[in-house]
């Protein structure tokens, strides 16, 4: 019965992140948000109250701010997903700022670095 229900939180995860990625792009019309905003996790409680949103801002004026703008925007987002995504109970979304992808440009720029420094 575990495998069932991890499977059914894993569909509906990918599921909020694709939706999310579309609501957050092409229908949420905050002036405030900059920048190019991207869905890269959603990780839902089991009980469906909350789903932790892991979103990456790139290009924005200020990321803090962006964040801000979109905490803010919950509710309405929320409401979308209620009308995209038919669930028993629409979860409470906790947008968090995803860092992993300018760490990882970091790491690689390093090691750029450290490869030409071994072919001179």
């Amino acid at each position: 019965m575990q495998k069932d229900s991890n499977k059914k939180l894993e569909r509906i995860n990918e599921e909020l992140k694709r939706t999310l990625s579309n609501i957050i792009n092409y229908e949420l019309k905050d002036p405030k948000i900059t920048g190019i905003i991207s869905v890269t996790d959603v990780k839902t409680t089991p009980d469906l109250k909350y789903s932790r949103v892991y979103v990456s801002i790139l290009n924005a004026k200020n990321k803090k701010a962006t964040l801000a703008r979109l905490k803010k925007s919950s509710g309405f987002i929320r409401s979308e997903v209620a009308k995209e995504i038919n669930l028993r109970l629409t979860p409470e979304l906790v947008f968090l700022l995803d860092e992993s992808t300018e760490y990882g440009a970091k790491i690689d720029a390093i090691l750029n670095d450290i490869m030409k420094d071994i072919k001179e």
